[in-house]
């Protein structure tokens, strides 16, 4: 069993930067792919970024190229979502997750372990 807490989330203005971090208890997420998820109101759940177990190969959604990085350090436990230039529309609550396996995940139904989410709101 995981547990995954998320924290990092806050008020920013657009054009700013954040940095989620996701931190794991109840066993080591060195075999884990390690995702993130956001939510905004209204909407389903959607992917954000995902990075192998290794930290080798990341996968993001288009709305994240070139603006948020997923890194991650196994020796803390730790995976990190570090967001630049934020827009309006990345106003969400953004989810963990964790999955055992070889591959990187990027649907919602195919992680076993989420965190309780950490609000992030981008302003005008």
């Amino acid at each position: 069993q995981v547990h995954v807490v998320e924290s990092g989330g806050g008020l920013v203005q657009a054009r700013g930067s954040l940095r989620l971090s996701c931190t794991a208890s109840g066993r080591t997420i060195s075999s884990y792919a390690m995702g993130w998820f956001r939510q905004a109101p209204g909407k389903e759940r959607e992917f954000v970024a995902a990075i192998i177990w290794s930290g080798v190969s990341t996968l993001y959604a288009d709305s994240a190229k070139g603006r948020f990085t997923i890194s991650r350090d196994n020796a803390k436990n730790t995976v990190y979502l570090q967001m630049n230039s934020l827009k309006l529309e990345d106003t969400a609550v953004y989810y963990c997750a964790a999955k055992e396996t070889l591959g990187i995940p990027n649907k919602v139904s195919e992680y076993d372990y989420w965190g309780q989410g950490t609000q992030v709101t981008v302003s005008s």
